[in-house]
């Protein structure tokens, strides 16, 4: 029986003289595999639309468990702009591959939209490396690492946070102090509008560069220090971001 389903192509593999295998990320049930039957021949019908970060209404023969079979996909959206712009498929390859990380540790089909909402909030032209960290910090929940930022990781104390450590996982107030770097309140109060922002509402960005780039560091560290994922995409970024 043919069934459609809303999703995303995130990762792709040649499978055979003239077909492939995609990995969809759909809202219905989540990572599925999917064969294309003929995808790679150069006259294929199939060939634009499975490609990675192919986003859309994917009508396939469904099999539980196994191997789908794809008939045909609407495209939602092409991701044009993305696409164009090597600096904004790295940001959109290495959400890609984190998604994909996530995604093993919990099946929270909620992560679906997050990620597609990013996705399309980069493809409009706001701040990919805000889109981005704003994502970052929501997931960290998913990972069993989610930033306590209401309250000193040693203590517990509400009142007198003196900053914000990723060496120590989160705040720390004036009587857990012992000489860490002094992060801010305007840091802390971002990020935690970031954990509470949904992304899908951003219309504009109106954040100071300074605090941008000083709050991508420490997440860059925190990952780093408590997730234990590595991503050759993310690495590919942060060269890309030098340029």
């Amino acid at each position: 029986m043919l069934d459609s389903v809303e999703g995303i192509v995130i990762t792709e593999t040649p499978y055979g003289d003239t077909s492939k295998i995609i990995n969809v990320l759909t809202k219905e049930y989540g990572i599925i595999g999917i064969i294309c039957k003929g995808a790679m021949s150069i006259k294929s019908r199939l060939r634009s639309v499975t490609m990675k970060l192919s986003y859309g209404i994917f009508n396939i023969y469904y099999k539980k468990g196994k191997l789908s079979t794809l008939v045909s996909v609407d495209i939602k959206n092409n991701f044009k702009n993305i696409r164009s712009d090597i600096l904004l498929i790295s940001y959109a390859s290495y959400l890609t591959d984190l998604i994909h990380q996530v995604l093993k540790q919990t099946d929270d089909i909620a992560i679906y939209d997050d990620y597609i909402n990013s996705l399309l909030k980069i493809e409009e032209g706001l701040d990919p490396m805000v889109i981005t960290n704003i994502l970052e910090v929501k997931l960290l929940e998913y990972l069993g690492v989610g930033l306590n930022l209401t309250s000193c990781i040693s203590c517990g104390n509400k009142k007198e946070i003196v900053t914000l450590a990723s060496e120590r996982g989160g705040l720390i107030c004036k009587n857990c102090y012992h000489g860490e770097r002094i992060v801010p309140l305007s840091i802390i109060k971002t990020l935690n509008m970031y954990y509470l922002v949904d992304i899908k509402s951003i219309s504009k960005l109106s954040l100071k560069e300074d605090i941008v780039k000083e709050i991508n560091n420490f997440l860059i560290n925190y990952y780093d220090d408590y997730t234990g994922l590595y991503l050759k995409s993310k690495d590919f970024l942060k060269t890309i971001e030098k340029l």
